[in-house]
């Protein structure tokens, strides 16, 4: 049998005082122990960072948005105001749904920056990821996209850089020309993703009567997708109030078929005809908000149509996060 090594006493003095380097998983922890980091003080930092966060965007303005922007919205953007003001040479900070070669956030030549939403992240802290992001975008090279890289586990959220009462304001587009001030003269490798992305994007709308519901398009129906702020508890209770009761379609051909599960909250969505587009929706969408508000007051138990109406939209969820 192999001998155990013996132990020895650290190279240096452990570290009291100050942050913990973040270095190598199997490297020696900087404190000076003498055990690797992921036993040491990298455990703590390694559950920080993959510690799921249900609701990364909760605190910010237009939370809906940020989540349908995420999960639901191809070509979005939207304008973002920080907290202590735009750094020097940082004419403007946009949120992105998308960027080319699915950069994580680009520098532009004059400056600006835009900051991509739905990039893969590292952690489970989806906000963290986000604003490590950005405050490297925001003293990147102009003319650059920044990198993904590992997020430290103590780093600021996006709830410490941006303002929290300025207005969320999504834009979306029809594609992603948004991408480069000028497409003629993009590169060939530019050029290629944004005809890709393109020909991949679902026509969407966002309704200006209603806070947060998108409406799109699809060869065969159309959709309506609605993200909405309250428990998902009671949200589930009072849609079920209204479909037991015949009144949870947006109109004639319309149906209330289910919803998502995104990022701590829930997205019901209806099928319409393909004839019914976005413009056609504002109406009834808002005359369903006050019929759904009226049912989100009601603390009466569910009846057994009721409770029947909710297990049949609970069998129907889709988790997207």
């Amino acid at each position: 049998m192999a001998k155990k090594r013996p132990q020895t006493k650290a190279a240096k003095a452990q570290l009291k005082d100050g942050p913990i380097p973040v270095v190598g998983a199997r490297e020696p922890c900087p404190c000076g122990s003498g055990r690797r980091y992921k036993a040491c003080h990298g455990r703590a930092a390694a559950h920080a960072v993959t510690e799921l966060v249900q609701r990364p965007f909760e605190g910010l303005a237009g939370e809906c948005d940020w989540v349908a922007l995420r999960e639901l919205v191809p070509a979005a953007t939207a304008e973002l105001t920080l907290k202590d003001g735009l750094p020097e040479g940082v004419p403007s900070v946009t949120l992105a749904t998308v960027l080319p070669m699915a950069w994580p956030a680009l520098r532009r030549d004059d400056g600006s920056v835009l900051l991509a939403l739905q990039n893969d992240t590292s952690s489970g802290d989806l906000s963290r990821d986000l604003a490590d992001t950005l405050r490297r975008a925001l003293t990147a090279e102009p003319g650059n996209p920044v990198a993904a890289q590992r997020v430290p586990a103590d780093g600021p959220r996006l709830q410490d850089l941006l303002d929290p009462d300025a207005a969320f304001t999504p834009v979306v587009h029809s594609g992603f020309e948004f991408w480069v001030p000028d497409a003629q003269n993009a590169s060939a490798e530019v050029t290629a993703s944004l005809e890709r992305a393109n020909a991949a994007a679902i026509p969407t709308a966002l309704l200006s009567g209603t806070d947060a519901a998108y409406w799109c398009e699809t060869p065969e129906k159309n959709h309506l997708r609605w993200v909405m702020p309250y428990p998902e508890e009671k949200l589930l209770d009072a849609l079920a109030r209204l479909h037991a009761a015949g009144t949870s379609s947006l109109g004639e051909g319309t149906r209330l078929v289910g919803s998502f599960r995104a990022h701590g909250l829930t997205v019901p969505v209806w099928d319409l005809p393909s004839t019914m587009g976005a413009e056609e929706c504002e109406k009834p969408a808002a005359e369903f908000a006050e019929r759904l508000t009226a049912a989100l007051a009601v603390d009466a138990p569910l009846t057994g149509d009721e409770r029947r109406a909710r297990g049949g939209l609970t069998n129907r969820q889709v988790t997207l996060s």
